[in-house]
């Protein structure tokens, strides 16, 4: 088929069940998938050229189902789930060109740094979803770290996790990140709001049996003393002797910058996403800042944290992606026909001579 051309939007998709939870049917899709690639003529991803890579960053019930955890609403309310049908949409309409599809997920326990029972104030409570935790909160012993859950973090004790704690939100602040937020449990390892968007899950199972192409899951998140909004990168890599805790995701970077093309979409766009690409933008501009020149960034997949009446991250957000377009990436809508993208236009197109 004519790659220029996109595909018709399969039938079994349904825009209305893009905010609920259901079980993919498996068997069934993967007979539609096969049939699907005979009828359209869609080739195995293995001779793809150029190689594409969507990136779907943190796609997970958690953050895109309403009423879960940290429902990613954005100023419209029903962010998520818009940028879901969008994107859900754009995979099927684009299931010839995509390569490869990487999902990261977002994988935590009870007892991390930004959960409530880590931190205890001198009555012994947590602190609530959404508190804050200052260098200077610390510093006064307006919270300190539970000394139970220390005792369970292994080869250190409670004393050396209070000494990490206070290392932590002050090497936050030195590096210009986020402070320290508490959020409500979520995200949990064997929970209901750990898996995929049901939807999204259905488009990346088709993607997959359609183009016989394996899907390229990465988990991110589980260590117990660093926030990891950053699909590449912990939040603080070090503790207070100087000892990682943590490491760059290098072999993911690598992977991603190996593609012709990568496409980003996901939740949310101020924090997960925006940190991913910060750390992507850092890792290109050290090796060639042209490099950017081939990140595309989906803007209408992807909605900013917004707590009405308490947080509102749109502004950030906005900030960061015009800071991204300012080094060289491209910020697209997934509506657009991809062969009219900035930079994959005309003689010099990718698709051009396919």
């Amino acid at each position: 088929m004519n790659p220029t051309h996109t595909l018709p939007i399969p039938p079994h998709f349904n825009r209305a069940k893009v905010g609920q939870v259901w079980r993919v049917p498996y068997q069934q899709l993967a007979q539609d998938a096969q049939t699907w690639a005979k009828t359209h003529r869609i080739q195995p991803a293995i001779a793809d050229s150029p190689k594409i890579c969507l990136l779907a960053i943190d796609i997970q019930n958690t953050f895109c189902i309403p009423d879960f955890e940290l429902f990613v609403g954005g100023r419209s309310g029903n962010g998520a789930v818009e940028d879901n049908q969008r994107l859900c949409e754009f995979i099927y309409r684009n299931l010839h060109r995509i390569t490869t599809i990487i999902p990261t997920m977002d994988t935590h326990t009870t007892g991390q740094i930004f959960h409530p029972i880590f931190w205890v104030d001198s009555n012994g409570d947590n602190p609530p979803p959404l508190t804050q935790i200052s260098l200077q909160d610390v510093e006064n012993g307006v919270w300190k770290v539970n000394p139970t859950v220390a005792q369970s973090l292994g080869d250190r004790n409670s004393q050396q996790i209070q000494q990490y704690a206070h290392h932590y939100v002050k090497q936050l602040e030195i590096d210009g990140k986020y402070p320290l937020i508490i959020w409500p449990y979520h995200s949990l390892l064997g929970g209901i709001g750990h898996p995929l968007v049901s939807a999204v899950e259905a488009a990346i199972f088709f993607h997959n049996l359609a183009r016989h192409a394996a899907t390229g899951f990465e988990l991110k998140g589980n260590h117990p003393l660093t926030e990891n909004y950053s699909a590449l990168r912990p939040e603080v890599l070090l503790d207070q002797a100087g000892k990682a805790i943590a490491q760059p995701n290098s072999p993911l970077i690598k992977k991603l910058l190996e593609f012709d093309i990568l496409i980003i979409a996901g939740q949310a766009k101020s924090h997960c996403v925006a940190w991913t690409i910060d750390d992507l933008l850092r890792d290109i501009q050290q090796r060639d800042p042209k490099l950017a020149q081939k990140v595309y960034l989906l803007e209408d997949c992807t909605s900013p944290v917004v707590v009405p009446n308490v947080v509102d991250f749109t502004d950030a957000a906005d900030a960061a992606f015009a800071r991204f377009s300012e080094a060289g990436m491209h910020l697209v809508k997934s509506t657009e026909a991809m062969d009219n993208w900035p930079g994959l236009v005309g003689s010099g197109s990718p698709f051009s001579n396919r």
